[in-house]
């Protein structure tokens, strides 16, 4: 399971990843209901390690909408884990 702030972690790429695929890609990973209820249990309050993407999240992100996911400062990043997680279905 890892500590709150690992789970926290893994969280947010999670919802990232998701978002992208959704918004970005037209190719959602999981339904509507998965995400939503993921997203409503970010804690925003929780610092991750990356300051800036903690910011980042703090700033842009609603859990009632992936579209924050098109402001993301690493979309490369969001591409390749999306790319891995289509491999892996």
């Amino acid at each position: 399971m890892g500590s709150p702030v690992e789970r926290e972690r893994r969280r947010r790429i999670k919802l990232a990843v998701w978002a992208y695929a959704y918004e970005i890609k037209s190719n959602p990973l999981v339904p509507d209901g998965v995400f939503d209820e993921e997203a409503l249990k970010v804690d925003l309050s929780v610092d991750t390690g990356r300051p800036d993407l903690d910011a980042w999240f703090r700033a842009n992100f609603q859990p009632h909408t992936g579209s924050w996911v098109w402001r993301h400062p690493e979309p490369g990043k969001l591409n390749r884990l999306y790319r891995q997680a289509k491999e892996s279905l």
